[in-house]
Parts: C-alpha cells; structure tokens; sequence
C-alpha cells in the first residue's frame, strides 16, 4: 500500500505560545504513521480563523492528501478552527464529522459540543478533518477517519466507488 502524505495541525494559542506541552497532536501523528500515512510532527498554530486556514493552505499547497487538526473545534470564543476550515474546504464530508460527534459519546458526553468539520479541498484531492483538543478525542477519532480517509482520496483521484 503506497504511504501517502498526512499532517496534524494543532491549533492552540497556549500550546503555539510555549505555555502548555502539546499532547494530542504527537498521538495523532504516531496514530497516522502506524496507519502507514507519510506524517511529519504536528505544526502548532495559534487560535484563529486566519492562522487555521493560512496553515491549512499551506498543507494544500505541499500536497497533504489527509490533514487532521485538533483544537478549537468547542464553543469559547477562540475556538475557531471550524470557521477557518470552512474558507478552505470546498466541499463537507458532514458523516464523518457526525460520527466522531457519535463516538466520542463512548469517551464523554461532552462530545457533543464539538463543532469540527470535515470536508474535501478540490481540485487539490485533499481531506480535512477537525478533532477536539483532549487526548481521549484524538485517540478515538484518528480511527474513525482512518476507516474512510484512504477510500476518500482515492474517490478524490477518481476511483470507482
């Protein structure tokens, strides 16, 4: 199976401020490169519409196929890592982002209030998915987008379904 380019973005002003050790962003790396995704360590962004999205098109940009983010996906005011990935996706997976919302209610009733999307980026055949931040979350949802994520880029490709 040829290994395809993967990235974790963590959004987090405290983690991208050097005031907090990021946690989930390691996990979902390791998750992806035992999968057998080409995944360098996770970029730690700041909160924000625009530093999600800029970051984001950067990965597009370097041909990330699957790129996962973690953080910002609640209801505080910076949480806004939904917001900047909708002015990159051109088009939601919204099943995906329901069924980690389902899941996740194995781990904490709290899952709920996620806001995370996922989407695809045409014409560049990219997937992206929002994570909570909390390691419970990233460990339980890189799973389920490992389930469909390699199925998705090859739809993006042009596969057959």
């Amino acid at each position: 199976m040829t290994s395809l380019p993967a990235c974790v973005i963590t959004v987090s002003d405290r983690s991208f401020a050097g005031e907090r050790e990021d946690r989930g962003g390691p996990i979902a790396v390791g998750l992806l490169r035992d999968a057998g995704w080409h995944c360098p360590d996770a970029e730690i962004v700041a909160d924000g519409i625009d530093s999600v999205a800029d970051a984001l098109r950067r990965a597009v940009a370097r041909g990330v196929r699957l790129i996962v983010t973690t953080g910002g996906t609640g209801v505080a005011p910076r949480d806004l890592t939904p917001e900047g990935t909708r002015q990159v996706i051109t088009r939601e997976v919204p099943g995906l982002a329901e069924e980690l919302r389902r899941s996740g209610l194995a781990d904490t009733p709290l899952s709920v209030l996620s806001r995370g999307l996922a989407g695809v980026v045409d014409p560049a055949g990219a997937l992206i998915v929002n994570l909570p931040g909390s390691t419970r979350a990233v460990a339980s949802g890189v799973p389920v987008v490992l389930g469909v994520a390699r199925h998705i880029v090859e739809q993006l490709d042009g596969g057959d379904h």
